[in-house]
């Protein structure tokens, strides 16, 4: 990364000692973010909020972000969700995904919220209100649209301050990952060569 980790404190190694606890290893992500937890805490009841407004399942933001991340070039997102997603439908879908191409296991509403996500993510004034009629059909409420919206949007803003500060994806992250997921990801910056060293 290009900035620097936190001075160690008890909130840091609280948050270290999570991320220790929950996978084993102190994410890249965790050390940059250590500067300001609670604009991190803030930006993700957000998500969750915007999340429980939409129904949206855990395959529908697997499909959402691995897609938004992708589209704009982050490989630490595309990395994390796309195994994520794999996990939820199988790595081939990941991998279809990822490289922004059609796959017969994706439900229409798959494919939908996929184009729609990486739009957003390239170009939103590039959207029609062809895509929002597509969203309808594949079962989306506007309500559901809009919480949707708002959830890719706010992925977004993280994926965009993970990028800028140069956090690379995790070597653990990507040693467990499916190789279809590795393999579909050519774009952004390359895995950690190194792995956690916790605290």
């Amino acid at each position: 990364m290009f900035v620097e980790e936190p001075s160690p404190s008890p909130k840091l190694a609280a948050l270290y000692d999570k991320d220790l606890t929950d996978l084993g290893y102190v994410m890249n992500l965790t050390r940059a973010w250590a500067w300001v937890p609670a604009i991190k805490i803030g930006l993700f009841d957000l998500l969750n909020q915007a999340a429980k407004d939409g129904d949206l399942s855990f395959r529908d933001k697997g499909i959402l972000i691995t897609a938004m991340a992708s589209g704009m070039g982050d490989s630490y997102c595309s990395l994390a969700w796309g195994t994520r997603l794999a996990e939820a439908t199988d790595p081939e879908t990941a991998a279809a995904v990822i490289v922004g191409q059609p796959s017969s296991s994706m439900t229409d509403r798959d494919a939908a919220l996929a184009s729609w996500a990486r739009k957003l993510a390239a170009a939103p004034n590039s959207t029609t209100q062809a895509d929002i009629d597509d969203l309808r059909r594949a079962g989306l409420s506007d309500h559901q649209i809009m919480a949707a919206t708002a959830y890719i949007a706010l992925r977004i803003a993280f994926s965009t301050v993970n990028d800028a500060i140069g956090a690379a994806p995790d070597q653990e992250r990507a040693d467990a990952a499916p190789p279809e997921v590795v393999g579909a990801i050519s774009f952004g910056r390359p895995t950690d060569p190194s792995p956690s060293t916790g605290r």
